[in-house]
């Protein structure tokens, strides 16, 4: 039997624990027999507040006898980025992690991982929210910002909340097969494979106004009226500026061309587009400015790791 420990940190996210879980627990009604046993860790005594308000009760305490194990997860909290651990903390993760045949975490558990060194010159992944921050914040490692899960060694990091579940059902691929993992997935109603990455659920760096009033006007005006054929000339004339300063001003200061913020700014437009209506993809590349629906389709994967027929069928607002 394979044990495996979650370790739930204080003000932990819900699904982050019981969402993967919930995966093993069905490989085991799958396989009909107890191929793993499942057991939640807490780093203090008593009951886990979860960051809902639910309180958590846990099989036993980080660092007390729990037992060879298999899997050691460490679930996110909303607060764990700025979360000061305690030494007996890290200790005990080390420790633990030492003796597992693997290791990793869900969501923002990462930044505990880090903070023990058990990262360091590994690649891993996290909620595309704290992934800068993570990167930031420890630099020996290689954060991935745009994975679902990242597999390096024994270690097995997941992007944030539900990508928890992607990464359990990769576990029990690796473990039992496709078949049985493919079985779990159909009865839990998940992707066996989902598409695509964190891109297509991140908010960050969807052509936000940047820089000096001049430059923010610009922006405005694109991202109301994507359709517009915007060249350099016409968005420096807009700002009151000549076409090679307005260039320059705005790459320092929005960190980006103004033909790529303009691309940017008109995948954010088809992006509203595609959540919210039924339009083919010809009428939603020509209200967004794209030549035709081959160059949206392009510039659309290139930034959101998806194409738009797959954003739809994900992210439509139903009826």
């Amino acid at each position: 039997m394979k044990n495996i420990a979650m370790v739930a940190l204080p003000g932990v996210q819900l699904l982050d624990v019981s969402g993967p879980l919930d995966v093993f627990a069905q490989a085991n009604a799958e396989a009909g027999r107890a191929v793993y046993a499942l057991r939640v860790l807490a780093c203090e005594s008593g009951p886990v507040r979860s960051s809902s308000g639910t309180r958590l009760l846990a099989d036993g305490l980080l660092g007390g006898a729990v037992g060879p194990v298999d899997t050691l997860l460490v679930a996110g909290a909303p607060s764990a980025p700025g979360m000061h651990f305690k030494a007996r903390t890290l200790a005990a993760l080390r420790a633990l992690a030492s003796q597992a045949r693997r290791y990793g975490s869900v969501c923002t558990g990462a930044f505990a991982l880090a903070a023990t060194g058990l990262l360091d010159g590994r690649r891993c992944t996290t909620h595309w929210a704290h992934a800068e921050a993570l990167a930031a914040a420890y630099p020996a490692l290689s954060v991935e910002a745009d994975a679902l899960y990242v597999r390096d060694g024994a270690l097995r990091t997941a992007a944030g909340v539900t990508a928890g579940m992607d990464l359990a059902l990769a576990l029990v691929e690796e473990d039992l097969g496709r078949e049985l993992a493919a079985q779990v997935a159909a009865q839990l109603v998940m992707f066996f494979k989902r598409p695509g990455g964190q891109s297509q659920f991140s908010r960050h760096g969807q052509a936000q106004a940047q820089g000096r009033g001049a430059l923010q006007g610009v922006q405005r005006w694109v991202a109301a009226n994507p359709a517009l054929p915007f060249t350099v000339e016409a968005l420096a004339e807009h700002a009151g500026l000549s076409p090679r300063h307005f260039a320059r001003v705005f790459h320092a200061e929005v960190g980006l061309t103004p033909a790529a913020w303009v691309e940017l700014a008109r995948v954010n437009a088809a992006r509203a587009l595609l959540e919210g209506g039924q339009l083919p993809p010809k009428a939603v590349a020509a209200r967004c400015g794209f030549a035709n629906a081959d160059t949206l389709r392009r510039a659309f994967a290139k930034h959101v790791g998806v194409t738009p027929a797959q954003y739809r069928r994900g992210f439509t607002v139903p009826a």
